[in-house]
C-alpha cells in the first residue's frame, strides 16, 4: 500500500441500444475485483489527462474510441481492513464519453465486455462494483440534458 491515494480513470459510456439506455462495462480479469464488473478504467499514467487515461482504457480494455464530452465525478474507493485501518485507497475520475466506434471485444484486463441495460443494473445478477447503477444513471441524466431537442413535427 502507499501512503497516498492511487489516481485512477474511468470512462462511462452510455448509448442507446434497441431504444433502451444502455451502459458499457467490463468484468475484471484481474485482482482487485477480479470477476466484478464496472467502467473500463485503470491507473493514470505520469504526464496523461484523467480524460486521456479514461480514452486509452476504453480502448485497451474494449477496442472502442471516443470522445471526452466532460468529468462526471470523482470517486473515492477506500478499503479497510478488519481493524478499520485502509488498506487501499483509490481516488477514480469518471469521464462521460460519447460516440463510440469500433468493435466491441474484451481485452487487456478485462474478462468480457457488455452494453447492460441502465434499468436492469439494481436487479441484474452481475457482481456490480460500488456505485456503478449509481453512475451510470448519473451519466445517463447527464446525457439526457445534453442531447439536442428532436425536431418538432
Amino acid at each position: 500500500m502507499t501512503a497516498r491515494p492511487v489516481l485512477g480513470a474511468i470512462a462511462v459510456l452510455c448509448e442507446d441500444i434497441n431504444d433502451a439506455p444502455h451502459v458499457l462495462l467490463v468484468q475484471r480479469g484481474k485482482a482487485p475485483n477480479a470477476g466484478f464488473w464496472g467502467f473500463p478504467g485503470g491507473h493514470v499514467e505520469l504526464g496523461e489527462t484523467a480524460s486521456d487515461a479514461a480514452l486509452r482504457e476504453l480502448h485497451e480494455e474494449t477496442g472502442l474510441t471516443a470522445k471526452a464530452a466532460g468529468h462526471l465525478r470523482n470517486i473515492d474507493v477506500i478499503q479497510r481492513n478488519s481493524n478499520g485501518a485502509v488498506e487501499r485507497h483509490y481516488l477514480l475520475v469518471a469521464t462521460l464519453c460519447t460516440h463510440p466506434s469500433g468493435t466491441l471485444q474484451a481485452a487487456d484486463d478485462a474478462a468480457d465486455a457488455a452494453w447492460i441495460p441502465v434499468d436492469a443494473l439494481d436487479t441484474s445478477d452481475l457482481k456490480l462494483l460500488d456505485q456503478v447503477a449509481e453512475v451510470a444513471r448519473e451519466a445517463l441524466a447527464r446525457v439526457r440534458r445534453t442531447a439536442p431537442a428532436a425536431p418538432a413535427k
